[in-house]
Protein backbone atom coordinates (compact mmCIF):
# COMPACT_ATOMS: atom_id res chain seq x y z
CA UNK A 1 0.00 0.00 0.00
CA UNK A 2 1.26 3.29 -0.81
CA UNK A 3 1.89 6.42 1.14
CA UNK A 4 1.71 9.32 -0.55
CA UNK A 5 3.27 13.02 1.84
CA UNK A 6 1.10 15.67 0.08
CA UNK A 7 4.18 18.69 -0.29
CA UNK A 8 1.34 21.18 -0.50
CA UNK A 9 -0.42 20.61 2.89
CA UNK A 10 -0.13 23.70 5.16
CA UNK A 11 -0.16 23.35 8.69
CA UNK A 12 -1.50 26.44 10.97
CA UNK A 13 -3.26 27.52 13.71
CA UNK A 14 -7.31 27.57 13.67
CA UNK A 15 -8.44 30.51 13.02
CA UNK A 16 -12.73 31.44 14.51
CA UNK A 17 -13.92 31.33 9.98
CA UNK A 18 -12.48 27.64 10.60
CA UNK A 19 -14.97 25.86 12.02
CA UNK A 20 -17.63 25.62 9.29
CA UNK A 21 -14.54 23.32 7.40
CA UNK A 22 -13.73 21.64 10.62
CA UNK A 23 -17.06 20.09 11.06
CA UNK A 24 -17.07 18.91 7.15
CA UNK A 25 -13.95 16.88 8.10
CA UNK A 26 -15.75 15.94 11.52
CA UNK A 27 -18.57 14.89 10.50
CA UNK A 28 -17.10 12.92 7.77
CA UNK A 29 -14.41 11.36 10.27
CA UNK A 30 -16.90 10.59 13.55
CA UNK A 31 -20.21 8.34 14.33
CA UNK A 32 -20.67 10.81 17.17
CA UNK A 33 -19.29 13.87 16.14
CA UNK A 34 -18.67 17.45 18.10
CA UNK A 35 -21.37 19.97 17.42
CA UNK A 36 -20.40 23.36 16.19
CA UNK A 37 -20.98 25.26 19.58
CA UNK A 38 -18.13 22.70 21.14
CA UNK A 39 -15.89 23.76 18.10
CA UNK A 40 -16.40 27.55 18.75
CA UNK A 41 -15.87 27.14 22.48
CA UNK A 42 -12.78 25.34 21.86
CA UNK A 43 -11.41 27.97 19.37
CA UNK A 44 -12.58 30.70 21.60
CA UNK A 45 -10.85 29.52 24.69
CA UNK A 46 -7.06 29.85 23.83
CA UNK A 47 -5.52 29.33 27.03
CA UNK A 48 -6.44 26.09 27.53
CA UNK A 49 -7.20 25.00 23.66
CA UNK A 50 -4.70 24.81 20.82
CA UNK A 51 -6.08 23.30 17.57
CA UNK A 52 -3.93 22.88 14.04
CA UNK A 53 -5.24 22.69 10.46
CA UNK A 54 -4.15 21.31 7.82
CA UNK A 55 -5.03 23.21 4.57
CA UNK A 56 -4.61 22.09 1.03
CA UNK A 57 -5.59 24.40 -1.46
CA UNK A 58 -6.88 26.74 0.80
CA UNK A 59 -9.70 23.97 2.38
CA UNK A 60 -9.11 22.53 6.12
CA UNK A 61 -8.65 19.10 4.84
CA UNK A 62 -7.22 18.08 8.86
CA UNK A 63 -7.01 19.56 12.42
CA UNK A 64 -5.58 18.54 15.70
CA UNK A 65 -6.55 19.85 19.14
CA UNK A 66 -4.86 19.73 22.68
CA UNK A 67 -5.88 20.96 26.04
CA UNK A 68 -2.74 22.19 27.71
CA UNK A 69 -3.32 21.28 31.82
CA UNK A 70 0.51 22.21 33.57
CA UNK A 71 2.55 20.36 31.40
CA UNK A 72 0.32 17.99 29.63
CA UNK A 73 -0.86 17.57 26.87
CA UNK A 74 -4.28 15.89 26.58
CA UNK A 75 -5.01 15.42 22.42
CA UNK A 76 -8.53 16.00 21.99
CA UNK A 77 -9.24 14.61 18.33
CA UNK A 78 -7.09 14.38 15.14
CA UNK A 79 -9.53 13.65 12.17
CA UNK A 80 -8.66 13.89 8.39
CA UNK A 81 -11.34 13.51 6.15
CA UNK A 82 -11.63 10.73 4.48
CA UNK A 83 -10.82 11.76 0.63
CA UNK A 84 -7.67 12.77 2.01
CA UNK A 85 -6.22 10.18 4.25
CA UNK A 86 -3.60 8.07 3.24
CA UNK A 87 -1.48 10.61 2.91
CA UNK A 88 1.03 11.38 5.84
CA UNK A 89 -1.27 14.05 7.12
CA UNK A 90 -2.31 12.78 10.56
CA UNK A 91 1.14 12.02 10.97
CA UNK A 92 2.28 15.66 10.12
CA UNK A 93 -0.24 17.11 12.30
CA UNK A 94 0.98 15.34 14.96
CA UNK A 95 4.26 16.05 15.29
CA UNK A 96 3.30 19.50 14.34
CA UNK A 97 0.78 19.63 17.53
CA UNK A 98 3.48 18.10 19.71
CA UNK A 99 6.27 20.12 18.53
CA UNK A 100 4.04 23.16 19.32
CA UNK A 101 2.99 21.42 22.67
CA UNK A 102 6.22 21.43 23.84
CA UNK A 103 7.01 24.84 22.88
CA UNK A 104 4.29 25.82 25.35
CA UNK A 105 5.80 23.53 28.21
CA UNK A 106 4.11 20.02 27.62
CA UNK A 107 6.18 17.35 28.76
CA UNK A 108 3.84 14.79 28.39
CA UNK A 109 0.85 14.16 26.55
CA UNK A 110 -1.86 11.54 26.31
CA UNK A 111 -5.53 10.88 24.51
CA UNK A 112 -8.29 8.50 24.16
CA UNK A 113 -8.88 6.36 21.11
CA UNK A 114 -11.32 3.94 20.04
CA UNK A 115 -10.37 0.19 20.47
CA UNK A 116 -11.19 -0.47 16.92
CA UNK A 117 -9.36 2.72 15.29
CA UNK A 118 -6.14 0.51 14.15
CA UNK A 119 -4.75 2.98 12.19
CA UNK A 120 -4.76 5.27 14.38
CA UNK A 121 -3.66 3.48 17.23
CA UNK A 122 -0.27 2.50 14.86
CA UNK A 123 0.04 6.00 14.26
CA UNK A 124 0.04 6.77 18.04
CA UNK A 125 3.03 3.91 18.55
CA UNK A 126 4.79 4.69 16.39
CA UNK A 127 5.34 7.67 17.51
CA UNK A 128 5.98 7.03 21.39
CA UNK A 129 2.44 6.54 23.02
CA UNK A 130 2.14 3.50 25.02
CA UNK A 131 -0.82 2.23 26.01
CA UNK A 132 -1.47 2.59 29.90
CA UNK A 133 -5.34 1.51 30.22
CA UNK A 134 -8.61 0.92 29.12
CA UNK A 135 -12.18 3.11 29.60
CA UNK A 136 -15.02 0.28 29.28
CA UNK A 137 -17.62 1.42 26.97
CA UNK A 138 -16.21 4.46 27.12
CA UNK A 139 -18.18 5.57 23.74
CA UNK A 140 -21.50 6.48 24.01
CA UNK A 141 -23.16 5.99 21.00
CA UNK A 142 -21.88 2.44 20.89
CA UNK A 143 -20.04 1.36 24.80
CA UNK A 144 -17.00 0.54 22.54
CA UNK A 145 -13.72 0.53 24.88
CA UNK A 146 -11.49 3.87 24.61
CA UNK A 147 -7.50 2.92 24.58
CA UNK A 148 -5.64 5.41 26.83
CA UNK A 149 -2.47 6.13 25.19
CA UNK A 150 0.06 8.53 26.51
CA UNK A 151 3.73 9.60 25.53
CA UNK A 152 5.66 10.33 28.72
CA UNK A 153 8.17 12.16 27.17
CA UNK A 154 7.61 14.72 24.34
CA UNK A 155 11.63 15.22 24.22
CA UNK A 156 11.55 12.65 21.83
CA UNK A 157 9.62 14.58 19.51
CA UNK A 158 13.13 16.64 19.26
CA UNK A 159 13.44 19.17 16.69
CA UNK A 160 15.42 16.36 14.26
CA UNK A 161 12.08 14.58 14.32
CA UNK A 162 9.67 17.65 13.55
CA UNK A 163 9.24 18.32 9.68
Amino acid sequence: MTRVQEPDIEITPVRPEDVDEILWVEESSFTSPWTRAMFEEEVKNQELCHYLIARQQNHVVGYMGFWLVQDEAHITNLAVHPAFRRRQIAKRLLLATMKWAMRLGARRATLEVRASNQPAIRLYEKHGFKLIAIRRAYYNNNKEDALIMWADDLDQFGPEKIE
